[in-house]
């Protein structure tokens, strides 16, 4: 009967922190909620750790969940920067830049990143690519994966195919750009996750993209 009563300690103790954090930027994308998202699952994540201990369990509970609530603040606050940053360096809306409180997800639609069937990245979108580069030079503390994806238009096989090609063409602009190997991990998923049905020219159009995916290192 106890357990409950730990869990929604650790349920309810990162609300209660996360009441408490002034805000740091608030953009049109909604920033301080990513903040408070981050917030929200470090804290969730770090009261159940706490439950694992087999003395003074409440205590490491609450413990737990004020660090994990801590660093996923600072987590979230560190996106909300460094998104800004990417938009202020790219300065391209049709790349979109999203920080989900956790990661940050960079995606640039296939149209303007390669020819039909190509996996050459553009001179236009290479400035873009630098660009980005630079930002992860800036900041190191991240590993990076380079997703491909495409439509439904073809067989699977030359789908994931040609998505690893470009995934791979992307990668390799960033570590021109000074990214160390080491941080990028580059695969395509084809037309397994689309975005947008297949049926229409428009939802095609938007499955065909790389992500960019931020992720920070926590430990």
């Amino acid at each position: 009967m106890k357990f409950p009563t730990r869990l929604s300690t650790v349920v309810i103790l990162p609300l209660v922190l996360v009441a408490c954090t002034p805000p740091y930027l608030a953009d049109e994308e909604g920033s301080n909620q990513r903040t408070i998202n981050g917030a929200m699952i470090g804290g969730a994540i770090g009261g159940l750790l706490g439950l694992t201990s087999d003395k003074n369990k409440t205590k490491r509970t609450i413990a737990g969940a004020a660090a994990g609530a801590a660093i996923g603040a600072a987590i979230g606050q560190g996106l909300d920067r460094q998104a800004a940053q990417l938009r202020e360096e790219i300065g391209d809306d049709r790349v979109q830049i999203e920080n989900t409180g956790t990661e940050l997800v960079v995606t640039l639609p296939d149209d303007i990143l390669f020819d039909v069937d190509s996996d050459t990245v553009s001179t236009a979108l290479r400035t873009d690519l630098l660009a980005v580069a630079a930002n992860l030079n800036a900041n190191p503390d991240s590993n990076i994966d380079v997703i491909g994806h495409t439509d439904n238009t073809g067989s699977a096989a030359y789908n994931r195919d040609l998505a690893s090609r470009r995934a791979g063409s992307v990668a390799s602009v960033l570590i021109d750009g000074g990214v160390a190997a080491g941080r990028i991990t580059s695969f395509g998923k084809g037309e397994d996750e689309p975005v947008a049905s297949n049926l229409t020219e428009e939802g095609r159009a938007r499955n065909r993209r790389v992500e960019i995916i931020i992720r920070p290192i926590t430990g």
